[in-house]
């Protein structure tokens, strides 16, 4: 299912044009010097399910599937032409479009067929925090009166527009998918998108075709080496924002306190670089002073010299980090001036599932946190950022994915052991794997901890153990409304079963 039809956006008209029209519009050299002429394109997709007649089947080998071995049903349904590699095989009689890259190509074409775009599009990658970035860059640019939208993880939200964040979505849809919800969102007069850019979307060539202004990089740690094999691997995806979408003028957004800054910077060639810090006072955005308070932290940022005194309402280093990505970000917008946004960074709210405060045991000085937190740095941040708000016992539970980088799960849970004072190992979304090997290999990373299977039991037992000043944070699914177990998706929210621990705490029915 596509975001725009979860979310009940209507997809754009479609148009009808001349494919050599088309492919004459983008870079030279994008697809092999025969293209088929007169050829009215009604449509295209890498789906031969979605093919009608007047489409252009795009048959490429994916991760598991072959588009290839699915030609004959593209044409029986209608197929007028067909996108391939160089070396591809084709049926006699068959128009066929070749490149030597045929996923860039097929990005760049559908970017051209959709064509319209909101004016203002910002991209923002790194391993955490990329959700809270563009949902921040939503929240700045809805204060100043725009109408923006955010999409990714979260599907797509603009309340602005009358789209609300309902369900979730992958982080960076195919090609198909993602030109068409643009186009969909420029109809609708959306003037602004901030969208999440995942390694496997940047790997993929799945974001190729969208008119970036600003790119923004939140930080890199250990993700995805089931995918990309090596860190080496991960990083060259994540740079291909700034190398290959971000155009010459551009503005890149860069953590300049993440230990990959200077290669991301080192990417940037010809390209206006903004850093934000909490460490180096000579950043664009400088964190000058910091300091907790049970609901936020009060701040001095300089921003482009001159300084602002604010109250930041949520706690976490991690937090201002991803809020000070956003405020970058909007601030490379030409005419913005600091002094109209970055005092916006005040009126900011939590983003679903990202250190979303859930509630707290009636009568106790306690609260409850759910987080998206997966990796062992996102662990880190969490459990960091909790640290100096806990006047009791710190507690966690934490689990991982299954069919996933099986070397971080040791290292999840030395990061739990190591931080907090209670740690309970639960199921994540073990997929295809036995639960309680994956459970098994956390553990060796704190032995010491609660061994619990179920996650619901684990939950209210969490939440049953909290005393006064203690703060229980519930890591790794976030804003997830399913737990995938083999195939089958079964209905859990994190947020809604702390809910009910709670009543239950309250009704002594533990």
């Amino acid at each position: 299912m596509s975001p725009h039809n979860a979310l009940h956006i209507t997809p754009p008209t479609r148009r009808s044009p001349d494919l050599a029209g088309l492919v004459a519009t983008l870079p030279h050299g994008t697809f092999a010097d025969s293209i088929p002429q007169d050829i009215t394109l009604a449509g295209l997709s890498l789906d031969s399910r979605k093919i009608r007649p007047g489409f252009l089947f795009a048959a490429l080998k994916g991760e598991k599937t072959d588009g290839r071995n699915f030609i004959p049903q593209a044409l029986d349904s209608g197929a007028a032409c067909l996108l391939l590699g160089e070396k591809d095989k084709a049926p006699d009689g068959i128009p066929v479009l070749r490149a030597a890259n045929p996923r860039r190509a097929f990005a760049l074409l559908t970017a051209a067929f959709y064509r319209d775009q909101p004016d203002t599009i910002t991209a923002v990658t790194g391993t955490n925090g990329k959700t809270s970035t563009v949902q921040f860059c939503r929240q700045l640019w809805e204060h100043l009166g725009e109408k923006p939208a955010a999409l990714g993880t979260l599907g797509i939200d603009a309340p602005a527009l009358g789209i609300s964040a309902e369900d979730g979505g992958i982080t960076t849809p195919d090609p198909e998918t993602l030109h068409e919800t643009l186009a969909a969102l420029a109809e609708k007069h959306c003037t602004h998108l901030a969208m999440e850019a995942s390694s496997h979307g940047l790997a993929q060539y799945r974001l190729d075709g969208v008119r970036v202004r600003a790119a923004g990089f939140t930080n890199l740690s250990r993700d995805h080496l089931d995918y990309h094999k090596t860190e080496e691997n991960y990083l060259a995806a994540k740079l291909r924002l700034f190398t290959d979408l971000l155009p010459q003028g551009g503005t890149a957004v860069l953590n300049g306190d993440d230990a990959v800054c200077a290669q991301v910077a080192a990417a940037c060639s010809e390209k206006q670089i903004l850093t934000y810090s909490l460490k180096d006072k000579n950043a664009a955005l400088a964190v000058l002073a910091r300091n907790p308070e049970p609901d936020g932290q009060r701040i001095t940022l300089r921003a482009f010299g001159k300084n602002y005194d604010l109250f930041f309402p949520l706690v976490g280093a991690f937090q201002l980090y991803n809020a000070l990505c956003a405020l970058g970000l909007v601030l490379a917008e030409i005419g913005r001036k600091p002094e109209d946004v970055v005092p916006l960074l005040e009126k900011l709210a939590p983003v679903r599932g990202r250190m979303e405060y859930i509630g707290a045991p009636k009568d106790k000085k306690s609260a409850i946190y759910v987080d998206y937190a997966h990796t062992p740095d996102a662990l880190e941040n969490v459990l960091n950022a909790l640290r100096p708000h806990t006047s009791g016992r710190l507690h966690v539970l934490i689990g991982c994915g299954g069919d996933r980088d099986s070397g971080k799960r040791p290292v999840m849970g030395e990061a739990a052991a190591r931080l907090a004072d209670h740690v309970i190992v639960t199921d994540d979304n073990p997929r295809s794997e036995d639960p309680d090997a994956i459970r098994a290999a956390v553990m060796q990373g704190c032995p010491a901890a609660e061994n619990i299977a179920g996650r619901r039991e684990a939950i209210f037992k969490a939440v049953a153990a909290l005393r006064d000043g203690d703060i229980l944070a519930v890591t790794g699914k976030g804003h997830e409304q399913g737990q995938t177990i083999g195939d089958t998706v079964l209905p859990f929210d994190d947020a809604r079963v702390v809910r009910e621990a709670l009543d239950a705490a309250q009704s002594g029915d533990v």
